[in-house]
């Protein structure tokens, strides 16, 4: 590491500690020539695949866009915002053990049909409406029966009603 002081590249590690985390190493530097100390921090960095869209158009992976996408779709529904990174932080982690380069951006609206489904059966609905374009109400129907034939969840086994303060949008 290149003293940020003096420019020598002879430099002493005279600490190191991980964040509680363990995502973030610090280390606390000393320069052999001008005896100045400076911090570095250590992360890992993961590439995310480029996004390939049905145009041919790539376009950089953009965590943000994801989730927007997905709080459209549980616009006005019972789903906090922790549930919700939690499903953005799956697709992320699904696309990245795929550990290809390029990703279809067929294969992540499918991860994100697969989270909403769980999430919330509406918003799934919602999603897949845009998502496929469905061309008459005889596909949308299609999907609501889909959804329909699916075992209901026990009411013990679904997530409390939020707070209005956990409530995507504040509604």
């Amino acid at each position: 590491m290149k003293c940020p002081f003096c420019g020598d590249p002879n430099t002493q590690v005279t600490d190191t500690r991980e964040n509680e985390g363990g995502e973030v190493v610090r280390r606390r530097r000393r320069c052999a020539k001008c005896d100045k100390r400076f911090t570095t921090y250590e992360r890992i960095d993961l590439k995310m695949p480029v996004i390939v869209k049905r145009n041919g158009l790539r376009s950089e992976f953009d965590h943000e866009k994801l989730a927007g996408s997905m709080k459209l779709a549980l616009r006005k529904r019972p789903v906090t915002l922790e549930a919700l990174e939690a499903a953005v932080d799956r697709i992320e982690a699904k696309l990245l053990a795929l550990g290809e380069q390029e990703v279809p951006s067929e294969k992540v609206g499918e991860l994100v049909m697969r989270e909403l489904k769980n999430l919330d059966k509406v918003a799934y609905i919602r999603f897949a409406s845009v998502y496929r374009n469905f061309a008459d109400v005889d596909e949308f129907s299609e999907v609501v029966r889909e959804v329909k034939a699916r075992p209901k969840r026990n009411r013990g086994d679904e997530p409390p009603e939020p707070a209005p303060e956990n409530d995507l949008f504040g509604n």
